[in-house]
This record gives structure tokens, C-alpha cells and sequence, in this order.
């Protein structure tokens, strides 16, 4: 852990994740706590933050400091504020948005640096969010492997039917279409631009096949790398609360928001930030 003069920061697990206390987000925050937070980020994939009840004009002031916010694309922002999407899950749905193991919209050609999500309304339990370290799950895989993995490109595509289902509710809400569909191809293991580290850059929501392979042929080495980056070892847990705000890096990260509160209202604002082309 590095050595930090404006904030707290504590592990909240020893491969993934750390909370950070001592800052409050709703002010106009000197360069020197922005780049510890960011340091902290970059050394933690994710970072928390408790009891930030930020209106929607300091929650983006924040997100700016950090990046730029980006546009999701399937579901419109809150009105005056289009980097900010309402993700959320009504008490009769029994699908939630988002739902698997997922880096944020890899089927993009420029997938997002970054998301922030932060807390309006949570079920009086459940609802935790997981994250996993894919420098971690590279680094443990054999050397024979990640040889042969560092030669492959994978094709990742909006419309596989598993994490469609997830966000159907919000697009009809929204009274659009499903839209355009969207593919893009990235090299499976993936070079951080900022720490020089390598990541596995393949999910089970996104990932359809490997380029020049078939889905069948690409399959069981597929199925071998989703079982393998989501072990608990290589994640973290985290139980939400009014005002929590989290930030992860999905150049190394991925997430996955566990559907276990039906019947229960879970409401929550969500900012991504524009990204690079994978490498």
C-alpha cells in the first residue's frame, strides 16, 4: 500500500478492493486528495466510499475529476444529466441489470476506463456487489497458457442472450428499441496504459468467441477462463449503504451485482468514463 497524506485507506480484502475514509466528495477536492485517491485506485482496481450523499451536479463535478464521463448505450441519462443512468430494480422484477460477470460494455471499440456508482436506495439486505482481480487470475494461470492466450483476440458482442435479458426492463422503460447490436475484438490478455500490468480481458457476458474460431470451437477454453477469473480468491465483496460510492477500473476488473433481494427496491446512479482501445 502506498503512503497516503490526505485520506484513509483500508483493504478490504488482501486481492482486490479498498475503502477510503477522510474525504468528502461534495467538495471542490484539492489536486493532491484527487491523486491519491487515484493512486489508490490504481493500486486497488476498486475503491469505497461511505456516506457520500452527493446531488447529482457534485456527483458529476467528482466524476470529472477523475475522467471524462462517457455515454452508455442502450439506456438514455436523467434529464440535465446524460452521463448519469439510473440503474435500478423494481420491486416485482426479478431480473436485475447487469446481473453476471462482466467488464462494462467490452463489446465496444473504445470500452469504458472506468465506472462510479453511488447509492440512493438499497434493499434492507442483499444486493452486494462482487469484484475480481483479472491481474491476479493472468498472473495464476501456467506460463504455457498465457503464452498461448497472449496470441488470441476475442470477439465480444451486446447480444448475447444472457446479459440482454439484463437490461430489457430499462430500454423498455425508456420507451426505445433494443437498437443496433455491437461487436468489438480485443486481445484477451490486456496491457494496462497506466500500470504496464497485464489482465485477462475476456467475460462471460460479453465474450462470444475467439477471432477465427468457431463459438463451439472457442468454447471450452472459454468456459475454463470464466470459471477460473470469477474464484473467490481473486474477489471482493461489497455491501452497500445509502450514500456508498464505488469506483473500479474495467481495463482490470470486472464486477458482478448479485440478484438476491426480489421483492425489494434497489435504485442506483451509475457514471462511465470514456476509455482507449484495448491493447
Amino acid at each position: 500500500m502506498g503512503e497516503y497524506r490526505h485520506l484513509t485507506v483500508s483493504l478490504v480484502s488482501g486481492c482486490i478492493g479498498a475503502e477510503i475514509s477522510g474525504v468528502d466528495l461534495s467538495e471542490d477536492l484539492a489536486d493532491g486528495v484527487v491523486a491519491e485517491i487515484r493512486g489508490a485506485w490504481l493500486d486497488h482496481l476498486v475503491v469505497f466510499f461511505r456516506d457520500q450523499h452527493l446531488t447529482l451536479d457534485q456527483f458529476s463535478a467528482f466524476a470529472r475529476k477523475i475522467g471524462t464521463p462517457g455515454r452508455y448505450p442502450f439506456v438514455p441519462g436523467l434529464p440535465g444529466h446524460p452521463e448519469v443512468i439510473e440503474v435500478k430494480k423494481l420491486p416485482h422484477e426479478t431480473v436485475n441489470f447487469g446481473g453476471i460477470w462482466h467488464s462494462d460494455t467490452a463489446y465496444l471499440e473504445r470500452p469504458p476506463m472506468a465506472s462510479m456508482l453511488l447509492a440512493r436506495e438499497v434493499p434492507a439486505a442483499g444486493g452486494d456487489t462482487e469484484f475480481a482481480n483479472m491481474y491476479a487470475a493472468f498472473d495464476a494461470l501456467s506460463g504455457g497458457l498465457k503464452d498461448f492466450l497472449r496470441g488470441l483476440r476475442a470477439v465480444n458482442s451486446s447480444a448475447l442472450a444472457d446479459v440482454s435479458k439484463t437490461r430489457e426492463d430499462r430500454i423498455a422503460e425508456a420507451g426505445h428499441e433494443a437498437g443496433e447490436g455491437y461487436e468489438a475484438v480485443h486481445p484477451v490478455v490486456r496491457t494496462h496504459p497506466e500500470t504496464g500490468r497485464q489482465s485477462l480481458y475476456v467475460n462471460v457476458a460479453h465474450t462470444a468467441r475467439f477471432e477465427g474460431m468457431t463459438e463451439e470451437e472457442s468454447r471450452p477454453l472459454l468456459r475454463l477462463l470464466f470459471a477460473h477469473q470469477s474464484k473467490a480468491e481473486f474477489t471482493c465483496r461489497f455491501r452497500w449503504e445509502v450514500g456508498s460510492l464505488a469506483l473500479w477500473d474495467n481495463r482490470c476488473a470486472m464486477h458482478n451485482p448479485i440478484n438476491d433481494y426480489h421483492g425489494q427496491l434497489r435504485v442506483m446512479h451509475r457514471i462511465t468514463f470514456e476509455g482507449d482501445e484495448p491493447r
